[in-house]
């Protein structure tokens, strides 16, 4: 292990939360849940204010919603987040070239590597630096720790937030661990620490004086190994930058199971599309086609094709996702469907689209005739969705008088909407007919305004990220 602090980890705090926060000035102070609605949804993220009610991430959303009633629940908008994240990233590289990111609001970053830190005086300042930066340019926050190794430096993060920054002195690690409980370490979930309690361990000092030998036993030689080293404050894991993707993937889970095969099939066509367009926002193609199915007894079925060459054409996605769909029963019903593509490279196969109609031309030309017509008649007998429908929580909206808001929520054919920008002060709230023709959606407006090419103000309130 390093014999400087110079592992950072950064966790943006409350990172969906706090985007939305700063973005809702009538939201600032407030409880907030962003999360899926649906009757199966679950908490994705909550602002600390809906944490003092016991509402906490991967929580069902009729938990939360019965724990705190009087909350903002918010549909989440990735689009925004990853905006954010790409920008929180690019501060993290400018320190070092060695940055591992975890998820859209967390990251390791080498210092060392990058040169701008060596001891625990500057990497200090660098993380003060970096706290700074990240408010001045996306008006949210995020917590900061640093440590001579991975592990110490994500336990330092924990313990800064929020908005904090902790610094762990190498030789200091196992007097900091000692009292921490077994959960504190990486691998341990609710399981192994119960397992370790019983075997009267419930701290990590407690582990290390157990000694590997007893870990082991309780363990087995792997885990057991692993996790006293960890006790001891060992690891050596590099901070690896951000791997190559290997897959692009979509996904929907449904608020009622999907019974109706046509609309099974439709739904598919309607993934595919959505994989192929991230697929080509990413610059890449595939020659693996994936189809997931979860059944309505939680049964998961996953089937894959693979083409001869790699594809970003839509119709080859679909056609593929469409031929794996025929060899998966779905008769009692659907709650989740997905499509992937795997087998990533950065360019294409031009005669795939070939390739897949001799493929399909495998069905007769009277199946597929029949099946075309099926769908084609379907579209036209399936009712258009109320338009409340469009209208998401929490979602940008422009009115032709009013200007730019928000959804606060909608239904019966009307949509309420808070007319408010993230520099305004908060903003009024106004209701109008679901398909009133003055009202459409919006692209979210950036958290922090830029003036003459200096940044302003942060526009949000101290609380951003993740489940941090």
């Amino acid at each position: 292990m390093r014999t400087a602090p110079t592992i950072l980890h950064l966790d943006m705090d409350a990172f969906y939360a706090s985007a939305e926060q700063a973005a809702k000035p009538s939201l600032r102070g407030k409880a907030v849940i962003v999360g899926g609605l649906g009757p199966r949804g679950v908490v994705a993220t909550c602002s600390y204010e809906a944490r003092v009610f016991g509402v906490h991430s991967a929580m069902p959303m009729a938990q939360a919603r019965r724990l705190a009633p009087n909350a903002a629940y918010l549909v989440p908008r990735f689009g925004l987040y990853r905006e954010i994240s790409e920008q929180v990233m690019g501060l993290l590289r400018e320190l070092s070239p060695l940055v591992e990111p975890l998820s859209l609001d967390e990251a390791f970053v080498d210092l060392e590597a990058g040169q701008t830190a060596w001891d625990a005086e500057s990497a200090r300042l660098t993380g003060v630096k970096l706290r700074g930066d990240i408010r001045a340019v996306t008006g949210l926050t995020g917590s900061v720790g640093l440590a001579a190794s991975k592990m110490l430096a994500k336990i330092a993060s924990e313990q800064a937030k929020p908005d904090g920054l902790v610094l762990i002195e190498p030789g200091t690690e196992r007097e900091l661990l000692a009292p921490m409980s077994v959960r504190t370490l990486p691998g341990v979930g609710p399981a192994t620490g119960d397992h370790l309690r019983r075997g009267g361990i419930a701290t990590v000092g407690e582990i290390a004086e157990a000694g590997e030998d007893e870990l082991v036993r309780l363990l087995g030689k792997a885990h057991g190994v692993a996790l006293y080293a960890m006790a001891l404050a060992h690891d050596v894991r590099p901070v690896v930058a951000e791997r190559d993707t290997k897959s692009v993937s979509v996904e929907d889970t449904y608020d009622v199971d999907i019974h109706d095969r046509v609309r099974v099939r439709m739904e598919v066509q309607r993934l595919a599309d959505r994989c192929v367009r991230r697929l080509r926002g990413a610059h890449l193609s595939g020659r693996t086609i994936v189809l997931k199915v979860r059944r309505y007894d939680f049964s998961t079925l996953t089937r894959s094709e693979t083409l001869r060459g790699p594809t970003d054409d839509p119709a080859v996605v679909r056609e593929a996702a469409a031929r794996l769909l025929e060899s998966v029963d779905t008769t009692g019903g659907v709650r989740l469907l997905g499509v992937g593509v795997s087998g990533l490279a950065d360019y294409t196969q031009e005669d795939l689209f070939a390739q897949a109609r001799t493929a399909a031309a495998a069905a007769s030309a009277e199946e597929l005739e029949h099946v075309e017509q099926e769908e084609a008649e379907e579209v036209v007998e399936e009712p258009v969705p109320p338009a409340e429908r469009r209208w998401h929580a929490g979602h940008d909206v422009r009115h032709a008088e009013f200007g730019h808001g928000w959804v606060q929520g909608s239904g019966l054919g009307r949509v309420t909407v808070r007319f408010e920008t993230p520099g305004s002060l908060p903003g009024r709230v106004r209701t109008f007919r679901s398909d009133d023709p003055l009202l459409e959606g919006a692209e979210p407006l950036p958290l922090v305004e830029r003036r003459g090419g200096d940044v302003g103000a942060p526009a949000g309130s101290p609380a951003a990220g993740g489940e941090g």
